[in-house]
């Protein structure tokens, strides 16, 4: 049976508690610590064994969250200040902070995600307080593109997390009961990803293979990890298949949607993210 090495990570200025949130093909880990100054939050870079840490300049102090990290060192993440809630590009070259608000993010923007071509994915909520997923490429004069799952509830209610080098993109809606379901979309079609027997599915990651990961709810309210191994490529009908011992990959259940919305592109500015109702454990992030 192969060892395996868990490493404690606490980032040395974190008084109540260090959250990693991501890490690149390098091993450079990002994430965000609590401490008792200002709102207690701040982003961190882990590189090389040393902690560095990420406040956006523009910030209240105490509210900036670094989310995720490419291969060139490229993180994203958001921040609050006077003027509400903003996603973030930050580049180690030079050690800038770039804002990332989505046009239709009337009331705020949060990047989550970020692959190797420098695509972000994150969501927006727009003047009714809806929130959406998006999608940016493009660098410096790039285009917001709006990811919304035709099954979530009409307005939006869909979050994008995550994205791989091939442009495949994960995340969770919320359907007209309420319900949770994970996503894939790849950029014709999207998936979705519910654990058997769960009454809730959020999917959070995914990597260059395909493989996403994220948690599920089981019906006695008990959150769980998965690992999910068979994603096709491209991506169109995940099959149903058996539940499994350790919630592996093959747990996931998927079926393809046949309304597929073209997505739009956006071409101004932010506030606040409404806080929506889940059955989901308690998340030390601000809403």
């Amino acid at each position: 049976m192969p060892v395996q090495t868990y490493t404690t990570l606490d980032d040395p200025s974190a008084t109540a508690g260090t959250f990693v949130q991501g890490i690149n093909s390098s091993g450079q880990i990002v994430g965000y610590y609590h401490d008792n100054q200002g709102s207690g939050l701040h982003g961190f870079l882990l590189s090389g064994g040393t902690y560095a840490t990420l406040d956006d300049t523009v910030a209240f102090f105490g509210t900036t969250l670094a989310s995720g990290i490419n291969a060139s060192g490229q993180i994203v993440g958001y921040y609050d200040n006077s003027t509400g809630r903003h996603g973030f590009l930050y580049n180690p070259n030079g050690a800038t902070y770039t804002p990332l608000d989505d046009p239709s993010g009337a009331n705020g923007t949060q990047a989550l995600g970020i692959n190797d071509l420098g695509q972000i994915v994150g969501n927006y909520a727009d003047s009714n307080h809806h929130p959406h997923g998006f999608l940016y490429s493009g660098g410096a004069s790039g285009t917001y593109t709006t990811i919304d799952d035709p099954s979530a509830l009409v307005g939006g209610d869909t979050f994008a997390q995550a994205i791989n080098a091939s442009g495949q993109i994960v995340g969770w809606y919320s359907d007209s009961a309420n319900h949770q379901h994970g996503f894939l979309y790849d950029g014709r079609t999207y998936t979705t990803l519910d654990v058997p027997f769960s009454i809730q599915t959020e999917a959070l990651g995914i990597n260059d293979r395909g493989q996403i990961v994220g948690y599920y709810l089981d019906t006695s309210v008990h959150a769980h990890g998965f690992l999910y191994s068979n994603a096709p490529t491209p991506p169109s009908t995940i099959p149903w298949v058996s539940m499994a011992p350790m919630q592996q990959a093959s747990t996931l259940q998927g079926r393809s949607s046949g309304n597929t919305p073209t997505p739009t592109a956006n071409t101004t500015a932010s506030s606040r993210l409404p806080c929506r109702t889940r059955r989901r454990p308690p998340a030390p992030p601000p809403t």
